[in-house]
């Protein structure tokens, strides 16, 4: 089975037509099929018409949120309640080609565990979301080793199995390769098409940018150090130590030998201060990580939560 997953949040103008090309795509392969919309808590009435598509098909599932939880709690909601043995995740704007859907499956078929989308040609703002986006893709390949053009593009399929039990926050949803990198998945790409945006408005900004940034930060550490962060820690509390050492060698020098006193030396306080601060911190956001997963984890809890469902009669696939 094919499982077709797609964030909804205010995209009346959309949804009907991208309904029906899904669809009519879906059906064309020959494969049982689901449709999952998850609506993130839209206001502008796409929750009546998500309603009204899933009563005229079966095969047309909805999950609405109680409120907006942002899209990689969609997506995730989407992988949970998914049946089919490959799960493909798309944006609900029309700026994905549902046509491009069995280019994914062809290479999926061929042994591939994941298969991303490559918007070649982006029709988006040049300066506002391409330029930085190719930035934020080379850095991504180049600290997590995953060789890919395009993390941002929702696009993708998965095999089922390299996804399921994989939890994310904030804005991980673009690293999803990287964790499936981590289970071992085979990853290749394929370019796809991209169309302008034609209704709605874009949810994204330049601020963005940082989300990405600080998400990498963690995707890095987990990589690195999480069954051994006494490594990263210890690192960084001897690295601060050689320092103080340092500093206060420096102070006794200019005491004794130059005769300067510690309080007309504010510059090397604020040096040790402002370095610790920074240290301290880094620390600290890495360590909040770690206890907001072990939170959600521990306890089975969900990073989103449901108000109603339609054409689903159980509990998320997880």
């Amino acid at each position: 089975m094919i499982s077709v997953t797609i964030p909804v949040y205010n995209e009346k103008g959309s949804v009907r037509e991208l309904h029906d090309r899904v669809c009519s795509v879906l059906e064309s392969t020959g494969r049982k099929w689901e449709l999952i919309f998850v609506n993130d808590g839209s206001h502008d009435g796409s929750t009546e018409i998500l309603d009204e598509l899933a009563a005229n098909r079966k095969e047309v599932k909805v999950v609405h949120f109680r409120r907006n939880f942002g899209q990689t709690a969609a997506m995730m909601a989407g992988f949970d309640y998914a049946s089919g043995e490959v799960i493909i995740p798309m944006d609900g704007d029309l700026q994905n080609d549902p046509g491009d859907i069995p280019k994914l499956l062809e290479q999926i078929e061929q042994g591939y565990d994941v298969c991303s989308g490559w918007r070649k040609d982006r029709k988006d703002n040049a300066l506002q979301r391409n330029f930085p986006s190719i930035l934020a893709n080379r850095l991504i390949s180049w600290v997590s080793g995953v060789e890919l053009h395009d993390f941002g593009c929702s696009l993708k399929a998965y095999r089922a199995e390299v996804i399921k039990g994989v939890r994310l926050y904030g804005e991980m949803h673009r690293f999803l390769p990287v964790y499936a990198k981590w289970h071992g998945a085979r990853i290749t790409e394929v370019a796809v098409n991209h169309f302008a945006r034609t209704s709605g408005s874009s949810k994204y900004g330049l601020e963005r940018v940082l989300k990405v940034l600080a998400d990498l930060i963690t995707v890095k550490f987990l990589d690195k150090f999480a069954l051994k962060p006494m490594y990263l820690f210890g690192l960084c509390g001897l690295v601060s130590a050689c320092m103080s050492a340092v500093f206060f060698g420096w102070s006794l020098y200019r005491l004794f030998l130059v005769e300067e006193p510690f309080i007309k030396n504010p510059l090397l306080l604020l040096t040790v201060f402002t370095g610790m601060t920074a240290v301290l911190c880094f620390l600290m956001g890495l360590l909040a990580e770690m206890i907001t997963r072990t939170f959600y984890e521990s306890q089975g809890k969900t990073i989103y939560m449901v108000r109603d469902l339609r054409n689903i009669a159980r509990g998320p696939v997880i």
